[in-house]
């Protein structure tokens, strides 16, 4: 019933946003006077990628962890005594983080590069096609001046620039140099993948290999488009059109099934990142067996009431109440410590009680803070 409910709320949510983006786009083109007919298939495949893509973020979003991480996130960002700082960091990691794509930085140069080409080449493409295909920008010539062009955003005049200017060059070829930016990210994420055995070994067809296709095909035909009617005299125009057509329509209507989705779930890692920040300012999370801090206290709550949800069950019985309450290295130390007496042809059921000499931490793994096999990796992102 809960999985229905859940169904039933995404679906809601899709024909929401999918009917609200119909409803801006009749009304931004102006009662469709400004919309491109020949541009109809676009428009339904949007539709259609608007629907998915919110069913599936919906869904997501109603996962146990993820409604944690969101409802925390947002609560956390607008606390009254950290809002203003909240604000500040907010503006320094989306300049830093995803604009400058610094997340991509620390694990290669190589492939921030390609990352970073392709993400800006993506945006600058969207910010151009989608207002195109929706109607809601379009170009006129000024009315007794056939040598300058009109802008019009949403029906209204934005400004004017003559034909045969830098603006006009730089405006009217903003797809072109889009795509040169794709072309060279998916080329070097290509040679990324078959230089690199790491990512050759992970790497599967339509999670890597079919986006970077896709992405390659579209910019490649859209060049192709402007080659023909600029220096081709439109020689098989049609043609490529229709290949180009095909390929974005294809890739619109992939967009919510396959790694492309990552694009709308990246940003919720912000919401992560300030929770995080409040964890490490706030109380601390006390290990019952070594007595030393190993997390934040409100990421262990959290996760023992996800874990609750999703059916886990870890209380103990005693005074440590549950198992989240055991920090890391300690787990791993009465995890040696029930082999040990399992060897010894003992019983295991005194792993957190018993002789403190044989229980003591620091003799059997590592000390709590920033050590052990994990060491930052524990405190830092949270693998318990």
């Amino acid at each position: 019933m809960n999985v229905q409910r859940s169904v039933i709320k995404a679906v809601i949510w899709g024909i929401s946003t999918t009917t609200i983006l119909g409803i801006m786009i009749a009304v931004g083109s102006r009662n469709l006077a400004h919309f491109d007919a020949a541009l109809v298939a676009y428009t339904f495949a949007t539709l259609f990628a608007t629907f998915g893509v919110t069913y599936r973020y919906v869904m997501w979003l109603q996962r146990p962890p993820t409604t944690m991480y969101w409802r925390r996130g947002w609560q956390v960002f607008f606390r009254r005594s950290r809002l203003f700082g909240n604000a500040g960091r907010l503006a320094q990691r989306v300049t830093v983080d995803v604009a400058g794509n610094r997340f991509i930085w620390r694990r290669g140069k190589l492939r921030w590069m390609a990352h970073w080409f392709i993400m800006w080449g993506c945006i600058i493409a969207f910010a151009i096609t989608f207002p195109l295909v929706f109607g809601w920008l379009h170009f006129a010539t000024v009315p007794g001046n056939f040598e300058s062009y009109r802008a019009y955003i949403f029906g209204f005049p934005l400004f004017d620039f003559p034909v045969h200017s830098v603006i006009a060059f730089f405006l009217f070829h903003g797809l072109v140099w889009s795509s040169f930016a794709v072309i060279v990210g998916v080329m070097l994420a290509m040679w990324r993948r078959m230089r690199e055995h790491g990512a050759a070994a992970l790497q599967q067809f339509v999670e890597d290999i079919l986006p970077l296709v896709l992405l390659f095909a579209i910019s490649v035909t859209g060049v192709m488009l402007t080659a023909s009617y600029t220096w081709m005299r439109g020689y098989a125009f049609d043609f490529i059109a229709i290949l180009h057509a095909i390929t974005v329509i294809f890739t619109l209507l992939y967009m919510p099934f396959g790694k492309f989705f990552h694009i709308f779930q990246r940003p919720a890692q912000l919401g992560a990142s300030f929770y995080k920040d409040a964890g490490a300012t706030g109380e601390q999370a006390i290990c019952r067996r070594c007595e030393q801090p190993y997390s934040s206290r409100m990421h262990i709550e959290d996760l023992i009431t996800v874990e609750q949800k999703l059916g886990y069950r870890y209380e103990v019985d005693g005074p440590v109440e549950h198992y989240q309450w055991i920090c890391p290295p300690c787990r791993r130390a009465m995890f040696v410590l029930a082999q040990t007496r399992l060897w010894q042809g003992q019983h295991g059921d005194q792993m957190i009680s018993g002789d403190p000499e044989l229980l003591e931490p620091t003799r059997f793994g590592n000390p709590v803070v920033s050590a052990g096999p994990l060491g930052s990796e524990d405190r830092a992102n949270l693998h318990f």
